[in-house]
């Protein structure tokens, strides 16, 4: 890129990050340090306001560079992150979202803990929520490797290692200083920026091609070297059974592991009602919906417009598709246009993994001390304390997400939150669930779903051709690859469910009737939610 190029990217990086750091120091100013404050933003967001933080939380740097990318490698087959995304979000809204609401207090565990022994679930709980937090947050440290890379027109480790250390950084300073409630406005701004950038790239788009989007869809076809195979299934997961039940496991993941996500869970509390985080859930399907649906324009557009060949030139990937189709769509490398819009992309990207990884490493930080501290402390742990020891946990989720970034910058972001989907539909949803809808649901039965579905599902990845076996792996030099499929969902959701079912009808614990009871009056009807 040219020096106009990484100017003006840099002078928007910075402003977005003043901004950002200006609200977070705002906001810190008038913080009195309880949990409350701290996790939940004192609940005092409308459902307006937090559908678009949760809107802000989802649309990460996998939807805005890898779903692009994706689309314009493989056409039709990379739509399918696309659509999973976006269905998921009716499973939230049907069977969780009202429900943790009224049942939780800051975490998934919380829910789990309502009804059984605190200690065993708090800790297989809270370790599945560190877990999944930590690989999702992988995948926004590998976007905004590849995003400044590109923007500085290098593609060695250095550009990328220090990228990725300053967004480890500047995470840590959100959370540690502002908690939710910078946070939840750190993502209002950065979930109107990507709109706003999203809308504006669609228009240009269609625009070229005067709005004939089948123009739009047979161009990219001719340009991607696939003909027609570029429009229908099976470029990526279409030969042999592997591929297809690849295809079938990753919907699975995509589909059920929203609901499963300790940063979106967390979201349902910063409203004061139940009522509220259903209507905040209600906001944030049309604005992802139209999101989703921008992004099928944009891979395409990349498609036809840069083509195939050169978004692999510049990223193996994809992950650079997006700010490459702008650059085109402004007019060209050498034109004001083409360095505005190519830095205005860039600089909302870049915004967009640095709110995500704020709001994930809140909720991986609230599960370590809320959840893993709080249940290993013998004795009953000072609300200031706990906040404390949250903080503390910022800084080292920052420093593992940092290091397993740096470890897996050649991977696909979106391919990499399809992971973390996995182990959250593996390990959280059986469990929330099941704690939500079984009478005879016990704790044994709930350590079981926790661990029978992390266990397998991080065992299976690792087996998998994602760590060897493959050019494409993050070990490509070894070969200890025995599970043929590259996401693991497959497998490990039903595994998760099936060992909550076995640890329950295995139990001597009965279950307490009572506490169901009170449960499900509390999760249906509100009375005696915080």
């Amino acid at each position: 890129m040219t020096g106009n190029h990484q100017t003006l990217a840099l002078v928007l990086f910075s402003a977005f990050i003043a901004v950002t750091l200006g609200i977070t120091t705002w906001v810190s100013r008038d913080r009195h340090g309880s949990a409350e404050e701290f996790y939940a933003g004192g609940r005092l967001f409308s459902p307006m306001e937090n559908g678009f933080a949760i809107a802000g939380d989802y649309m990460s740097a996998a939807s805005f560079l890898g779903i692009s990318g994706l689309i314009a490698l493989f056409g039709y087959d990379g739509l399918l992150y696309s659509v999973g995304f976006l269905v998921a979000w009716l499973v939230v809204l049907f069977l969780v979202a009202e429900l943790v609401r009224n049942c939780g207090r800051f975490t998934l565990a919380d829910v789990v803990a309502a009804r059984m022994s605190e200690r065993p679930v708090r800790i297989a709980a809270g370790t599945s929520s560190v877990t999944v937090s930590v690989l999702y947050l992988v995948a926004q440290m590998v976007g905004a490797g590849s995003l400044v890379a590109l923007l500085l027109g290098r593609t060695g480790a250095a550009a990328q290692c220090w990228t990725v250390v300053g967004v480890g950084a500047l995470m840590v300073i959100y959370v540690s200083l502002g908690g939710m409630r910078a946070t939840t406005w750190i993502q209002i701004v950065k979930a109107v920026l990507l709109l706003g950038g999203t809308v504006a790239l669609t228009v240009l788009v269609l625009v070229r091609f005067h709005g004939d989007f089948d123009r739009l869809l047979l161009t990219a076809a001719e340009r991607s070297g696939h003909g027609n195979a570029f429009l229908a299934p099976g470029l990526k997961y279409g030969g042999d059974w592997t591929a297809r039940f690849d295809f079938i496991s990753l919907g699975l993941a995509l589909v059920l592991g929203t609901a499963g996500l300790p940063h979106i869970l967390s979201r349902f509390y910063t409203v004061p009602t139940a009522r509220a985080a259903r209507r905040s859930v209600v906001w944030s399907i049309g604005l992802i919906g139209g999101f989703y649906l921008m992004t099928i324009v944009l891979g395409f557009g990349a498609a036809a417009i840069v083509g195939p060949q050169a978004v692999r030139a510049s990223n193996a990937a994809g992950n650079t598709a997006v700010p490459l189709l702008a650059l085109d769509l402004g007019g060209g490398a050498d034109s004001t246009g083409g360095t505005v819009l190519f830095a205005v992309v860039a600089a909302v990207a870049f915004a967009t993994i640095l709110a995500v990884v704020a709001g994930i490493t809140l909720a991986s930080s609230a599960s370590v001390a809320h959840d893993l501290y709080a249940s290993l402390r013998r004795r009953r742990t000072e609300p200031r304390s706990e906040v404390a020891v949250a903080r503390a946990a910022a800084v080292g989720i920052g420093v593992m997400a940092i290091a397993l970034g740096l470890l897996a910058r050649d991977l696909n972001v979106a391919f990499l939150v399809g992971l973390a989907f996995a182990v959250a539909a593996s390990a959280n949803l059986p469990v929330l669930l099941y704690s939500l809808f079984w009478r005879g649901f016990t704790t044994r039965g709930a350590v079981y779903a926790v661990y029978g579905g992390l266990v397998p599902a991080l065992v299976l990845v690792v087996l998998s051709p994602v760590v060897s076996g493959s050019p494409e792996s993050l070990f490509p030099g070894v070969d200890f690859q025995y599970f043929p499929l590259q996401n693991p969902g497959l497998v490990s959701i039903p595994l998760g469910f099936l060992a909550g079912w076995l640890g329950t009808v295995t139990s001597a614990e009965f279950a307490d009737e009572a506490k169901h009871a009170e449960t499900e009056v509390r999760s249906l009807t509100g009375a005696g939610a915080v």
